[in-house]
Order: C-alpha cells, then sequence, then structure tokens
C-alpha cells in the first residue's frame, strides 16, 4: 500500500511541477533563453529544453559558446515543428496530423528529442496507404527510421502488382526501387510481372544504363522462362524494337545470372503448383498453431525455421481463445474454421472461419461452416476444403442421419473462390477426434472415435465423384493423431487407443505407412518417446513431433521437438529449441512464411 501511495504521489507531483513550468511560461517569467526559428522568437527555460532534448543538454551544459548566450539561432528548423515541441515540452501533449508530421519530425530529429521521433515513426506507420506510401519511404529513408522504413516497403512490396499501375510508381526514386528488388519482402505478383514493372519504369522515367543494369540485376530470373527473355515486344508499353538498349540490358542480366547460378531461391516447382505466386521474402517453416500451455488455452502462431531451431512469434487468431478447430493450408493461407471455446466450464461450439495470408502477414474472415463443430478434420483437395465429422451442432438441411442405429458423419466443402460452403455426401461412420490427408483428388479419413469407440477403419473419398470407399484399416485403432501425405504414402502418427481389459488410454508409438498403390500398411518405425496430443507435421523428408503430454492423467508436458528422417530412418530425440514453452494440443503445419520480419 506504501508502494502505491508513494507512485501516486510521483504522479501527482509530476503533473504539479508540469503545470507549474508551463503557467511560468505563458505569464513569461524566469524565462533564461530565446529560441529564433525562421523568423520566430520562442522563450523558454533552458532547463525544461536540456530535460527534454539532448541537444540542447549538451549545448547548455558543455563549455559551448550557446550556454552564455540568452538568444540561439536555430537553422534548418521549421518554426511550426519547433512550437509543437515547446508545446509538448511542457504539457506532453502532441497533436500529429498530416499537415504538421513532417514539421515535428524534421525539428525533433535536429534537436534529439527521441520521444517525439518515435511517437511521429508510429503515426506515420498508421497512416500508410497508396497514395502516400512513397512520400513515407523517403521520409523512413531521410531521418533514418528503421522500423518505418521496414514497414512502408513491406506494404509496398505486398501490394506492388497494385502500386505498380499508380502514378505513385514514377515517384520513387531509381534507389527506392532498387530497395524494393533487394529488400526481400514478399510481393503479391510474378516475378514476369516484377520485370514488366521494372522494364515500364526504365523507359518512362529514362532511366540511366547504368541504373537499369543495377535493377535489373535484382530480378530473379530463375522463376522466369528463359523464352520470356525473348519477347520484350509483347510488353506494349516498350519499343517494338527488340534493339531497345533497355531490353539488351535485360537479356544481359537474365543470361549472367542464370548461367552464374548464383542465386539459389526456392524451387521453381512451387510456383508451378500454385502454392507461391512468387517466392521473394519467403521461407518454408514449420508452424506451431494455438494449443495449450500451463497456464491455459491460447490462440497464438509461432513458427520454427528446422535449421536454426528457433521459436518466433507470427501472429494470432482474432478470436476469442479456442481449441479443437479444423487447420488447412492451400494455396499458402492457412485456414482456421470452428472449433470451441469455453465460459464457466461449459463448452460452446461455433462455426466461424478465419484466412491468415503469411505473405501479406493479414489475417480475413471467410463464410462460417453450415455446421458448427469441433473436433474434425479440415483437408484442402484440389481449390476445396474438406470438413469431416467431428463435433456437430446439427442445423436444418444437413444430411447428418441415422441410418440402421449407425450415425453418418456430416461434410461439407469449402469453395475458396466463392467463399461458400455446401454440403457433400457423408460419410458412413460417425466419428470425431480422427485424422486427414489428400492425396491427388481424394481425401484419406482414418482412426477416429464413435461415442466411445476408437476406430481403426480408413476411408477414401473421391473429390471428382462424392463417393466414399473404404479401405484397408489401420493396423489398430487410433484417435487423436496425425495423416501426413508424403510422396505416394501416408504415414499415420502419434494418437493413442484404449486397453480393452483396462480402459485406460495406450500412446501408440509406432508409425504406419499406408501404400496408396496397394492399398496395404506397413510399420515404418517406432517413436522412441511418443507423447499424447503432440503436434506433428512434415518438412521436407523429416517428421518433427512437437510437445505433447507424456501422461494422459497429470499435465506432464513436453516442450522438446523430436524429429524422424524417413531418408536416414533416424530419430533426433532434441532438446528444447529456443523460445520453446511446454505445449500440447498444438496443431502443426508447414507453410511459407515473411524472410524478414520485425524484431529478427
Amino acid at each position: 500500500m506504501a508502494d502505491l501511495n508513494a507512485e501516486v504521489n510521483t504522479v501527482i507531483h509530476s503533473k504539479a511541477l508540469m503545470l507549474g513550468l508551463n503557467e511560468l511560461r505563458k505569464a513569461n517569467k524566469l524565462l533564461d533563453i530565446t529560441l529564433l526559428v525562421e523568423g520566430s522568437s520562442m522563450k523558454a527555460h533552458r532547463v525544461v529544453l536540456a530535460a527534454c532534448s539532448d541537444y540542447f543538454a549538451a549545448m547548455f551544459t558543455d563549455p559551448m559558446k550557446e550556454a552564455q548566450q540568452s538568444e540561439i539561432q536555430l537553422i534548418g528548423i521549421p518554426a511550426r515543428g519547433m512550437e509543437s515541441l515547446l508545446e509538448y515540452a511542457y504539457t506532453s501533449k502532441l497533436d500529429i496530423d498530416r499537415n504538421n508530421v513532417q514539421d515535428i519530425l524534421s525539428a525533433a530529429t535536429h534537436v534529439q528529442m527521441n520521444a517525439v521521433v518515435l511517437s511521429c515513426s508510429a503515426y506515420l506507420e498508421s497512416q500508410i496507404d497508396m497514395e502516400n506510401c512513397v512520400d513515407i519511404a523517403t521520409l523512413s529513408d531521410l531521418y533514418s527510421l528503421s522500423n518505418l522504413k521496414h514497414k512502408t516497403y513491406r506494404f509496398i512490396c505486398a501490394h506492388l502488382e497494385e502500386f505498380s499501375k499508380t502514378p505513385e510508381r514514377d515517384n520513387l526514386s531509381c534507389e527506392q526501387l532498387e530497395y524494393i528488388l533487394s529488400c526481400d519482402y514478399p510481393v503479391d505478383c510474378s516475378e514476369v510481372t516484377v520485370l514488366q514493372i521494372v522494364a515500364e519504369y526504365c523507359v518512362k522515367n529514362k532511366v540511366t544504363l547504368e541504373n537499369a543494369i543495377k535493377l535489373f540485376t535484382n530480378i530473379r530470373f530463375d522463376q522466369i522462362k528463359t523464352i520470356d527473355l525473348h519477347v520484350w515486344p509483347r510488353f506494349d508499353y516498350i519499343d517494338e524494337s527488340i534493339h531497345s538498349p533497355y531490353y539488351n540490358v535485360m537479356r544481359t542480366a537474365g543470361f549472367q545470372q542464370k548461367k552464374s547460378c548464383k542465386k539459389k531461391y526456392i524451387n521453381s516447382d512451387l510456383l508451378r503448383s500454385n502454392i507461391l505466386t512468387n517466392t521473394r521474402g519467403m521461407e518454408l517453416a514449420l508452424v506451431k498453431i494455438g494449443g495449450f500451455y500451463i497456464n491455459g488455452v491460447h490462440n497464438g502462431l509461432s513458427f520454427a525455421l528446422p535449421d536454426e531451431k528457433r521459436w518466433h512469434p507470427l501472429t494470432c487468431i482474432p478470436h476469442i481463445e479456442q481449441c479443437n478447430y479444423g487447420t488447412a493450408v492451400l494455396g499458402n493461407d492457412l485456414f482456421v474454421v470452428g472449433g470451441s471455446y469455453d465460459v464457466c466450464l461449459k463448452e460452446y461450439i461455433h462455426g466461424f472461419g478465419f484466412r491468415y495470408s503469411a505473405g501479406k502477414d493479414k489475417w480475413s474472415t471467410i463464410s462460417p461452416i453450415q455446421s458448427e463443430r469441433c473436433r474434425f478434420s479440415l483437408n484442402a483437395v484440389g481449390n476445396f476444403l474438406y470438413a469431416v465429422g467431428g463435433v456437430c451442432d446439427q442445423i436444418e438441411g444437413s444430411e447428418e442421419i441415422w441410418e440402421e442405429g449407425r450415425r453418418e458423419s456430416n461434410c461439407e466443402k469449402y469453395n475458396v473462390a466463392a467463399d461458400t460452403w455446401e454440403y457433400i455426401k457423408p460419410l458412413k461412420e460417425n466419428r470425431s477426434q480422427h485424422a486427414g490427408a489428400a492425396q491427388g483428388h481424394f481425401l484419406y479419413i482414418s482412426g477416429g472415435i464413435d461415442r466411445h469407440l476408437v476406430l481403426p477403419s480408413f476411408w477414401r473419398y473421391d473429390t471428382f465423384g462424392d463417393k466414399w470407399h473404404q479401405k484397408s484399416p489401420m493396423p489398430k485403432p487410433r484417435a487423436d493423431h496425425v495423416l501426413l501425405a508424403i510422396d505416394d504414402k501416408i504415414y499415420a502418427c502419434g494418437g493413442w487407443f484404449e486397453d480393452p481389459h483396462t480402459g485406460t488410454r495406450v500412446l501408440i508409438s509406432d508409425i504406419d505407412v499406408y501404400d496408396v498403390a496397394t492399398d496395404s500398411w506397413y510399420l515404418e518405425t517406432r517413436n522412441p518417446v511418443p507423447t499424447f496430443h503432440a503436434g506433428i507435421t512434415a518438412v521436407k523428408n523429416k517428421i518433427y513431433f512437437v510437445g505433447g503430454l507424456l501422461s494422459d492423467e497429470t499435465i506432464n508436458c513436453s516442450s522438446n521437438v523430436q524429429t524422424y528422417d524417413l531418408l536416414t530412418k533416424e530419430w533426433s530425440t532434441q532438446t528444447e529449441w529456443e523460445g520453446s514453452k511446454p505445449t500440447w494440443e498444438c496443431t502443426c503445419a508447414t507453410f511459407y512464411v515473411p524472410r524478414c520480419r520485425e524484431g529478427l
């Protein structure tokens, strides 16, 4: 209580001191310095200026001639900006708007009032749009505002195709465009479009050949077919002659880069498969989604680059803290659908959906699923998402019925382009806490729970024919497990089954593999340290197991990451990665995240 009173007294005293000093200024009392700025005279107290500004502190306390002067001429500082700084020094109030921000920033930078510089930078960050982004980028360069520079150039790159169609594109300096091409932020268009943007910029702005070489050298020609380097005239804004000097510069840069192979980026197969529009600024990551920490459920996402073995914060699901939702990755966008949340120890199921674009670091909502559900599977097949089973809130119009004493699993398909859900043929088995994986145009569903029975069954859904086919069952029943489709095999990892004699849950250490060609299963390996409710995914040729519970009866959870290498057939039971927390029931996924992020 004494500490609280002391803190309150400090605040009251600070406010009284500021009010007193400002009253003295207004009454023209004890003022001992006059600042001459652009023909204006501004009176103040040296001690106040020195307390707020490193510039004035050095001027008035070091053996400088200004320390003995009653008037000081300030050159290169806008008067309006200096007036705002004086108001801030005496009142802590700073009214920033689009009309005065540059004057305030210029003055604050000159007199080294760092708190004001940061406030101006934060204001400009909040104002970035298509019409002013070049001006803000110029200010960030001029005043060396690194965080503002990062935000502004990342915005331009994330909207590069739209930006290139505005007059602002031609307001860029060559140095700024070169930075855009070299900064390695994600862009929203193909590399051929980037090439077109650079070519048009060079022609319209009559760029020198020296600068054109710098620009074209930063084009990633490994993502452009060689034949495209021969069809310059198809760019309708270019001189029809292929003997254009810019055309020759472009071809030279392209062929030299392809020949030297010094720049190696992500495999261009990703572009052909529509996983990514462009590989600029993106790298493949293991992403951990939600789950439970010791202090409860959370909505946070974090990612790790497996070679670095370090977790970084990524984003947060924009919803009340929840669990048991479905997740799927389509076109490098993450979809989070449905799930449940607790209110006063009662579980509520919802059908809301969210879409996260990693390239733009942006969330958006999608249409709610028709049957609110949790503990279901969500998988991407082609350009659609498929939701199967789970614990559903039955609504009118669904096909979930009882047939011969056996309940069916309600299933829906989401059309990403149209943002609509529709029911598809139900699965002739009731299940929740199951797993799903996609291969080609087929969706595979395994295991799960039918009321209290853990299932071994394995089904395949033909998305072209809207038909379900039962396939060879898994070697043992599984619930709360994961299916991973890798090459032409499907790997069943993790999970548990119920011991028929004791009724207790038994961890499954086996990784069983389904051979699509032979409709048969075989044992791949056994996990040396299995856990309940681990996050499981594959990155390239390795399967990762993240966290999990060591016991199903107590909260004894792990923060370790285990790895199984499909090529060497070796396990790596690793210690905690940097930034690890004990966790369970997290979902893991693999997609490309921006390479350059704040704080990294």
